[in-house]
């Protein structure tokens, strides 16, 4: 089927009126004709006018094929043909790469396979899972597991196969967790079916640890379908070497290398294999400068940083001071509540491992924004009613965001330690994050050692919480491919190629013929 891209390029077609005006109008040189009296030149011209016809008409006729093929050109002629419809793809997230996740699917994606659809890893590439991964899937093996973040995406990688297999049903079947599904939500094919496995069971894990003087304070953080919860759990401090129980973790082993001790796990667990966790040893020291003209502002600071500590597993040393405070004293947070410019000697702390809070100066615009944040999503609305006019700095990353997609807390990271920019106030005239209860949640998610605490960070593989199934397209994976009409797709071909090739073929002839009518009209030289 011949189709156009661009149809609107066709009314180039109407410069086929100028070769027609010009065959109309071009005259040739008049001949010299003898006459008895001056009376017949008028009769004769009224003639010529009188009698004006085409000239010439293959010449005519090769200049309107060359517009016309120009014209045609410039529309973007394609020949488009139905190109033939694939059995389908299953696409299989490697996530479920054992026999127990897709013991329940199982059946109907060998079914599928028998069938002749192809299966694949839904993963970077998409590549073809072989007979021989295939089985040994089959027999529960885990060496086919990946929990790499990039094989998780599973929108974008859904909307690639989609782009990839054009005219092809996709069944897509992952777990049902709702740490894969971040990301836009691209529009999804109307052939794809998606099946998601629910997790397991729910799942305990070490977050972070302290030690004091004779205990241990344990964070630990609980996952299942609905929620993610963290607690903090108190046990006696074990001797090097020694072993520790907790209920619900495998038994930790109590280590100290290069001064630094660790709980590592003896016995790995199959589902969810826990890393060593460091235990720190001392308080997260906090140092908070706020000047007379701040003193409100730290007020509020204050109270929801020590909101926040109750959720840390190392106790909170807060020093609040009116004066600028000693480098020296290399505390692990500096919050700067001054339009003053930070000294350069707390600047250089920063790589070594400080956490620097600094937020907006000068007067600012007036804004109307919202927050928008995980923390937030429950409590009330975080207005932000004024904001900074200076940018942001480069290379900086948004931790908090606004409902436009601004940044609102940006996140500079320098070697150890790291820069926060906010682009508002904590005052009650620029937004209204001190009176919401959600602000020692935000500041946890920032106090907290471990980047991976907070709910609107990274989640963590721990995580179990579900997606919810409207998000997903209602058509069971028990379809068939009889019951479900494929979707046509279509081999575009472009024929522009061979439009200009024909143009210039066109247009030699065109130069032929006019050359030729030239030498036809030139007058004969005289004979010797």
């Amino acid at each position: 089927m011949f189709t156009l891209t661009n149809p609107s390029a066709l009314l180039a077609l109407l410069g086929l009126l100028v070769p027609l005006a010009i065959h109309l109008w071009n005259r040739r040189p008049g001949r010299e004709v003898a006459v008895g009296s001056l009376r017949w030149l008028a009769a004769g011209a009224k003639r010529r006018l009188r009698n004006l016809r085409l000239e010439q008409v293959w010449l005519l006729l090769l200049r309107a094929a060359l517009l016309a093929g120009l014209a045609v050109a410039l529309a973007g002629p394609q020949w488009r043909q139905p190109r033939p419809a694939g059995r389908g793809q299953v696409l299989v997230s490697r996530a479920l790469a054992d026999g127990s996740s897709l013991a329940a699917v199982r059946p109907t994606l060998d079914s599928l396979r028998r069938r002749g659809y192809a299966l694949r890893w839904l993963a970077a590439g998409l590549p073809a899972i072989t007979s021989a991964e295939w089985q040994a899937d089959s027999l529960g093996r885990k060496n086919l597991t990946s929990n790499a973040l990039a094989d998780k995406l599973y929108w974008a990688r859904i909307q690639q196969a989609a782009d990839s297999f054009p005219g092809q049903p996709l069944y897509a079947v992952t777990p049902a967790a709702l740490r894969g599904v971040g990301g836009p939500h691209p529009a999804l094919p109307a052939s794809l079916t998606w099946q998601t496995i629910p997790p397991r069971t729910a799942t305990t894990w070490l977050q972070a640890a302290a030690a004091s003087a004779d205990s241990l304070r344990l964070l630990l953080g609980h996952s299942d379908e609905k929620q993610t919860t963290f607690r903090v759990v108190r046990v006696a401090r074990p001797r090097p070497g020694a072993t520790l129980a907790v209920a619900g973790l495998p038994p930790l082993r109590y280590e100290i290398a290069a001064g630094q001790p660790r709980l590592r796990p003896t016995a790995a667990d199959s589902a969810q294999p826990q890393p060593g966790v460091p235990v720190r040893t001392g308080p997260v020291r906090v140092v908070l400068y706020a000047p007379a003209g701040a003193a409100e502002e730290a007020r509020y600071l204050r109270a929801a940083l020590r909101a926040a500590a109750v959720g840390l597993p190392a106790p909170l040393a807060l020093t609040v001071s009116t004066t600028v405070p000693d480098a020296a004293s290399a505390p692990d947070w500096l919050f700067w509540l001054s339009d003053q410019p930070v000294p350069a000697a707390w600047r250089a702390q920063v790589p070594r491992g400080l956490h620097l809070w600094q937020e907006a100066t000068g007067a600012g615009l007036a804004d109307t924004a919202t927050l928008a944040t995980a923390e937030t999503a429950d409590a009330p609305p975080i207005l932000l009613t004024r904001r900074t006019r200076l940018a942001l700095p480069a290379g900086s990353q948004p931790r908090w965001a606004d409902g436009r997609g601004r940044a609102v807390l940006a996140e500079l990271t320098q070697a150890k330690g790291a820069s926060y920019q906010l682009a508002t106030h904590l005052a009650p005239g620029w937004s209204t994050l001190a009176a919401s209860p959600a602000l020692p949640a935000l500041l946890l998610d920032l106090l907290a050692t471990n980047p991976q605490l907070g709910i609107d960070s990274l989640l963590t593989a721990y995580d179990q919480r579900r997606l919810d199934p409207a998000q997903l397209p209602a058509r069971p994976l028990r379809a068939t491919a009889s019951q479900t009409p494929a979707p046509v797709a279509y081999r575009l071909t472009d024929l522009r190629p061979w439009l200009v090739l024909l143009v210039a073929v066109l247009f030699g002839l065109e130069r032929w013929l006019a050359q030729r009518r030239v030498i036809s009209s030139s007058p004969l030289s005289p004979s010797l």
